[in-house]
């Protein structure tokens, strides 16, 4: 081949090149700096209204891709967290230990009942929250609250409930909603603009109905980062918050 063929061959080789470097920029503009890469397993549309109403993930938000199968968890309530079961700790322990679940169990393992059964979730109001977890799965609202002060835990408020079988033979496993779908829902009905999403988990969450026994189903739980927290039913895709549990239930 001649070389003045070969150097118009490259030129339109480089022409081509930039014509599609420049195209995916243009796109990466249109879609704005509010989307991150788990932002694409949702739809064109959901992408749209995020971007319209500057809705974003965290940077550090993954959306699950898990759809397991699931039932709802019959439990007995035998202790309630709350101020009036606030447990003060003879000899505070170092607050970071709440990060390292082997040094948490030797430290106040003799002390909290069941502690191996919960695992650390959030920092909220000067405490560590860890849930009781089931099946390798949170259960959000039996919670154990590990209070700090001057980076050290001083005392520890908690739920303990007790599995027990269901009473419906028939209660069958189902495959839960995909994360994204509840996502979505959220996002076209619920979320304002300027959200912020900072969490989203799989776990069971249930109503409290002031009885001994309880049921919690299972349910996407998302939080955002202005603090609050919706939950989507993973079967059903009915929509709880936590604001809307708290004044029905007073």
């Amino acid at each position: 081949m001649e070389w003045g063929k070969a150097k118009n061959v490259l030129i339109f080789a480089f022409l081509v090149l930039n014509i599609v470097l420049g195209y995916q920029l243009w796109a990466n503009i249109q879609d704005g700096p509010s989307l991150n890469g788990d932002a694409y397993d949702l739809s064109a549309e959901t992408r749209a209204i995020m971007r319209e109403k500057n809705i974003r993930l965290d940077s550090n938000t993954n959306i699950p891709s898990e759809t397991p199968k699931l039932r709802e968890l019959t439990f007995r309530v035998t202790e309630k967290l709350g101020e009036n079961t606030r447990h003060t700790l003879e000899h505070p322990v170092d607050s970071k230990i709440v990060f390292n679940e082997g040094e948490l169990n030797r430290e106040l393992g003799g002390i909290i009942p069941d502690l191996k059964e919960y695992s650390y979730d959030r920092m909220e109001d000067g405490a560590f929250i860890l849930t009781r977890m089931a099946d390798g799965r949170p259960m959000f609202e039996v919670r154990l609250a590990l209070y700090f002060s001057n980076q050290k835990i001083v005392a520890y408020s908690q739920d303990r409930v007790e599995l027990v079988e269901s009473d419906n033979p028939e209660e069958k496993e189902q495959t839960v909603l995909p994360a994204t779908k509840a996502l979505e829902s959220l996002i076209f009905g619920h979320f304002k603009p300027g959200t912020v999403i900072r969490d989203i988990k799989l776990g069971y969450h249930g109503q409290d109905f002031n009885s001994e026994t309880q049921f919690s189903a299972p349910s996407w739980r998302v939080l955002l980062e202005d603090g609050k927290v919706y939950y989507v039913h993973a079967i059903s895709a009915e929509v709880f918050t936590e604001k809307e549990e708290k004044g029905s239930s007073s």
